[in-house]
């Protein structure tokens, strides 16, 4: 027999043997019928605000248990019934709709097992204990957060212990990093729920019980409606992301460009419009392959992408051509940068792998520039044309050029090279 299913047998054995031989329902049979049927309907009713959590093949699902307050009022046996009667409705629940795992049965003897057992324990901490805790200022919160701790770290270690068994959890290190991994928010909440809840069983406010769990009800919801939120919008900015990227450059494209032009259009705000690509980039794909020539796109890429400031935005508008936004600058100072990337572009050449061998890649660049303030005599999309047709006079003139234009003023154009 596998060693977890050994495990789990033991849990719950133990914890049928506890229960039977601690003697009789620690309270009046009917306050404990009224309970169980309040601690039951509530649990079940809650169930859909589990939190499912994957541990490789395993899953974990994550409550506010009411395990503890139960069991200090009922005792062992009162605990055991409840799990039992909880715990086999959520067995049918899921073979209901279908969701259950295939060793949804022996789960299930594990969560009745586990919980039942802790519960006892809790039971047996609680009353020996609280005589010396009741001495002490709110001694009997820092008994429950006590318990609640000490319950929380068995139930990892349980379940640790089966992930072991299963193969889930391979090492020393990543026992104690599950073990550790329970949020002590989490602890205080069941600490403070449960303690309220044996309060308020002790002097049967039944109307307070049921104010309670409608209050973790919708404390619960709310959380759940807040993190679903959260993870929407995560989701779409994912998706939004994805949908701008360049799947081989990994900087924005043509679509994101295109949504930044319908932005800065008629924004007054005086901008650089660079067109560029690689010189007689056509040689390397033709002396190599189209793998060199991607990796070539994508060295001369990142290097556009490090000469640029946050404020700024690189595309690739198409193959190995790339278009750049100078934002905050002046045109003498677009002019200085473009210059500066021209040359780091000739002296930085790609490294890449051909026929098992590292090659080195040189390469040019030609640029064309095109200074002007957004206005609505101009729209963007006439500018970036201008910006193109200067990085065609750049090519004509024998590569490795910048040629620039400053508004709708002609003025002598900027050609340097090496």
């Amino acid at each position: 027999m596998r060693a977890d299913k050994v495990f789990i047998i033991f849990l719950f054995v133990t914890s049928v043997v506890i229960a039977v031989s601690s003697g009789n329902i620690k309270i009046d049979m009917q306050s404990y019928l009224i309970a169980l049927f309040l601690f039951y309907f509530f649990s079940t009713l809650y169930y859909h605000l589990r939190v499912a959590v994957k541990h490789g093949n395993a899953r974990v699902d994550y409550t506010i248990p009411y395990s503890l307050a139960i069991a200090l009022y009922g005792g062992p046996l009162g605990v055991f019934i409840y799990e039992v009667l909880y715990m086999t409705t959520v067995f049918f629940i899921r073979k209901k709709k279908k969701v259950a795992d295939d060793e949804e049965l022996l789960h299930t003897f594990y969560n009745i097992g586990s919980f039942a057992l802790n519960g006892s324990i809790a039971y047996y901490l609680f009353h020996g204990l609280y005589p010396i805790f009741e001495q002490v200022p709110f001694g009997f919160w820092f008994l429950i957060i006590l318990i609640a701790i000490i319950m929380s770290f068995l139930s990892h270690v349980y379940l640790t212990i089966v992930f072991l068994a299963m193969g889930e959890i391979s090492s020393l290190k990543d026992a104690m990093a599950f073990i550790k991994s329970r949020s002590i928010l989490d602890m205080g909440k069941i600490a403070f729920s449960n303690g309220l809840l044996y309060f308020f069983l002790l002097d049967n406010q039944w109307e307070m019980v049921i104010g309670l769990f409608l209050l973790n009800y919708l404390v619960s919801r709310s959380n759940i409606a807040i993190n679903q939120s959260i993870q929407h919008k995560l989701e779409r900015d994912k998706f939004e992301q994805m949908a701008y990227t360049d799947f081989l450059t990994e900087v924005y494209n043509r679509a994101y460009m295109d949504k930044k032009m319908a932005e800065l259009n008629n924004s007054k705000e005086r901008l650089g419009i660079i067109v560029t690509d690689i010189d007689s980039f056509k040689q390397i794909n033709d002396n190599y392959n189209h793998a060199v020539g991607d990796h070539a796109i994508q060295h001369f890429a990142h290097l556009l992408q490090s000469y640029l400031s946050e404020d700024d935005y690189l595309f690739r508008s198409g193959g190995e051509e790339f278009t750049i936004f100078l934002r905050n600058r002046s045109y003498e100072e677009c002019l200085s940068l473009v210059d500066e990337i021209r040359a780091g572009i000739k002296n930085t050449p790609a490294v890449a792998e051909y026929e098992n061998e590292t090659i080195d890649i040189s390469m040019t660049a030609s640029f064309g520039l095109y200074y002007y303030k957004t206005n609505e005599t101009l729209e963007i999309k006439k500018a970036y044309v201008y910006a193109d047709q200067l990085l065609i006079l750049s090519k004509d003139q024998g590569k490795n050029r910048i040629s620039a234009k400053k508004g709708l003023v002609d003025i002598p154009l900027s050609a340097r090279f090496e």
